[in-house]
Parts: structure tokens; sequence; C-alpha cells
């Protein structure tokens, strides 16, 4: 058995025994999972299956971006795309945590998740809040209050932005110095408590931020967002009592 393999299975099983050491109460009640263990019918087009969906008809012409293979979810954009690759799964919860495993396999790589609930207006495409992880750092940001509120993103594309509008997205948003390598498998949990998102890596906490966007009364669609490329698997979404 080669060392990569052996690394590779000794990774899945302290993933395993971290997330079976939390209790029962703070993780909450399993409301979906997938570990893409199956093939598909074609290769030219996304066909992930069980309830999830890209926007690879809308924004890249139809063409593939989603691959099962090796067990594995393979995000990557195609050349003709002019949006980021989405790859959209429903969720319902207003307490609750995503947890998964990803890899990033170039340094420009980096995975998003975008918490959304397109039945709310007041926002773009129902943006909430998105935890966003690179190869150098994690970002969190409230949108539902900032970025994509739709006063603040007409503003802000009409370059019209007032002095107090701008300092006031200050406040939305927080990066955390975290260095990940490329082409490793790391273990992801993202957890949402009120106004309260936690993002750790590995078992050990990278950051913390607190804005009242991500306190919204109902998540109801998980997007994650790709601008590259990314490798995920493993993905558990639970939901807590409020």
């Amino acid at each position: 058995m080669s060392k990569q393999i052996i690394a590779t299975i000794t990774l899945v099983l302290s993933f395993a025994v971290l997330v079976s050491a939390l209790p029962a109460d703070e993780r909450g009640k399993l409301i979906f999972e997938d570990d893409f263990e199956r093939n598909e019918s074609q290769e030219e087009k996304d066909e992930i299956g069980k309830g999830w969906g890209s926007n690879s008809k809308s924004r890249a012409a139809g063409n593939k971006q989603v691959d099962l293979r090796d067990g594995a979810m393979y995000i990557y954009i195609h050349k003709v795309a002019d949006h980021a690759v989405s790859v959209t799964h429903p969720v319902e919860f207003q307490d609750g945590s995503v947890e998964l495993r990803f890899m990033l396999e170039d340094k420009q790589d980096s995975l998003g998740l975008n918490f959304a609930d397109l039945t709310y207006k007041p926002v773009h495409a129902g943006h909430l809040f998105v935890a966003k992880i690179t190869t150098n750092d994690v970002q969190i940001q409230d949108l539902k209050t900032g970025n994509m509120d739709l006063k603040i993103r007409e503003a802000r594309q009409a370059t019209k932005l007032t002095v107090a509008q701008q300092e006031m997205l200050k406040t939305k948003t927080a990066k955390f110095a975290n260095k990940l390598e490329t082409g490793k498998w790391y273990s992801l949990v993202v957890s949402v408590v009120g106004d309260h998102l936690s993002v750790a890596i590995d078992g050990k906490e990278v950051g913390a931020f607190s804005s009242e966007g991500i306190a919204h009364p109902t998540k109801r669609m998980l997007r994650l967002a790709v601008p590259k490329n990314a490798v995920v698997d493993d993905v558990k979404i639970f939901s807590r009592a409020s």
C-alpha cells in the first residue's frame, strides 16, 4: 500500500473521529449527506444527482463543469463561462453546520460556501453570507446587510457609495490568514449559531465572525462557489434546534 493511500485513509479516519466526537446536541439533526460514490451516464453535461444543481446551463452554455470521479465531486470553470461555477443544494435550517472534505489543486483555487434564501427579495439572488477558503486565508462575509443588499449593490455598481456606506461595508467582512497546501485533502466545518459563523479546518478553528445577516431566520440553499477549481467530498449538513 502506497504512502499516499495510507495518508488518505488516515485523514478520512481522523475526520470521522473528529466529527463523531462532537456531542449530538451540538451537531444537531443530519438533514443531508453525500459521498459521491456513483457514476454518470455521460460526460458532456453536468449530471450530479441527489438533488444537486449547477449554473452551467445558464452561465457556461450548458458545458460540463462538475464531474463525479474517484468518489468525489470535481468542480472546474469552463472556458466559455461568464460567472463562477455555482453548485447548489436546497437546505433548510436556522442554526446548523456544513461539514465536508475539500482539496484545492492550484494556488489560485478557492471554495466558497454561500448560504442563500431565494424567497428573501431585498438582496440580490438571495445571498445571505459566505465563507470562502483559499490557499492563503479564510474570508467570512455578511452579504445580506452588506454587498448584496439591493440598495448597496445598486450604489456599488453605479460607483456612488457614500463614505458612510463604504465604512459600513468594512464591518461586514473578516479575513483570517491560513495557509493550505495544494493537492491535499482537508476537513472543513462551517457552523452557524445565531449571528455567529465559525470555520474549522482539520479540527482547528481558523476564524469566526458575528454579523446580523448571518442570523437570517431560514437558510434555504447552499451554494458551492468556485471561481476556478475545487474538489469536494463527504458533504454532511446538520440542523440544530434553535
